[in-house]
């Protein structure tokens, strides 16, 4: 037991200082390169001009350097490899029970972590460069979802032909077996929590709503006694930490898609990890411990389904929902603060349900 704590808690703090190291070197990178956008894209999704948002956020996009994000993947993955180097190669005994990267629970997590980080990274570069020729650039929003939905594919795929999974739990009924829908499924949730990245939009907003994100899976993931899984989640905890502690108003760079692509994904490759593989119901909190995501998601639905279905009227001033708040008065660390505080009793709300329902 006590071990376990150990081998859960000491790669958060790891990879926090690990992530406190290397950001100067990060940032002064960015800065020197001027790794921000040179144009703001002043238009919204349905095409129309997003006056409020360029009101309140046109000169920080301009002047803030993106990808802040690598901190966060580039600590996690340091961290992890260093545990596996000293536990593998040097066959150090006191790191052998500490290593916590496994075939059977980490594998899919890193995988889905580093694809998310590499493509938008991609993206992040394409924007940077394509705003300096007087355009907007980066990824269209088809491809970044197309590439999404891939990766949604694979993994699904996988647990339906390798691992025989295609249950999800639901309250009084318990395992619910959905065969081939399984697939489309866990897609289309995929989709949905990544759209939620669209969060990272106010000095550190994203930072602290995934960070309780991941500390309660991380709860959850040692409730089902899936300690490996649960080290894993405390190292992105740790790694987000890191670029929290720069990312605070007046924030230092924005994690941007770089990010925020891989903490999405990877937040619901978690959940499906703690549903039936680990005897658990990981994929039905989901949309309680990342209320704030979902809330995000939703936000933009009506926006679009309000300006289309009565005449361009709008029910919000701004989209996603945090810029509404930040129209109506708030300041931007106001409304952090208070994602924050609703992000943990959310958080603490998931992991309570899915401990007495399991």
């Amino acid at each position: 037991m006590i071990l376990d704590v150990v081998k859960i808690l000491l790669p958060a703090v790891l990879a926090f200082l690990i992530g406190i190291g290397i950001t100067p070197v990060v940032t002064d990178y960015l800065y020197k390169n001027k790794m921000w956008k040179k144009k703001v894209k002043s238009v919204t999704i349905d095409g129309r001009e997003a006056t409020v948002f360029m009101s309140l956020h046109k000169d920080k996009e301009v002047n803030t350097p993106r990808l802040g994000g690598v901190i966060i993947w580039a600590s996690a993955f340091i961290t992890a490899f260093m545990f596996w180097f000293l536990a593998k190669i040097l066959n150090l005994e006191e790191f052998a029970s500490l290593e916590f990267i496994s075939r059977n629970q980490t594998w899919i997590p890193f995988f889905t972590l580093l694809l998310g980080a590499l493509v938008g990274l991609i993206d992040d570069v394409m924007e940077i460069r394509g705003s300096s020729d007087n355009k907007i650039g980066g990824l269209s929003s088809k491809k970044r979802l197309f590439f999404v939905g891939l990766v949604a594919l694979a993994i699904s795929v996988w647990f339906y032909v390798k691992l025989d999974i295609s249950q999800i739990f639901l309250p009084f009924f318990g395992y619910i077996d959905l065969g081939l829908i399984f697939i489309p499924f866990f897609i289309l949730t995929m989709l949905f929590i990544y759209a939620g990245g669209v969060i990272d939009g106010i000095d550190g907003l994203a930072g602290g709503v995934f960070t309780v994100a991941f500390a309660s899976y991380g709860i959850i993931a040692f409730s089902n006694n899936q300690i490996d899984l649960a080290a894993f989640c405390a190292l992105i905890v740790g790694s987000i930490l890191s670029f929290l502690w720069f990312n605070i108003p007046p924030a230092r760079f924005y994690m941007s898609e770089t990010g925020s692509m891989a903490l999405t994904i990877t937040l619901t490759t978690v959940a499906l990890m703690t549903d039936k593989l680990g005897d658990g119901v990981g994929l039905f909190v989901l949309p309680i411990i990342a209320l704030p995501l979902v809330l995000t998601v939703l936000s933009v639905m009506i926006q679009l389904a309000s300006k289309k279905l009565r005449g361009g009227k709008k029910i919000f001033h701004s989209t996603p929902i945090h810029h509404h708040f930040e129209a109506l008065g708030w300041p931007s660390y106001k409304v952090t603060m208070r994602y924050w505080i609703f992000s943990v009793i959310a958080g603490a709300l998931g992991v309570i349900v899915s401990i007495l329902i399991q």
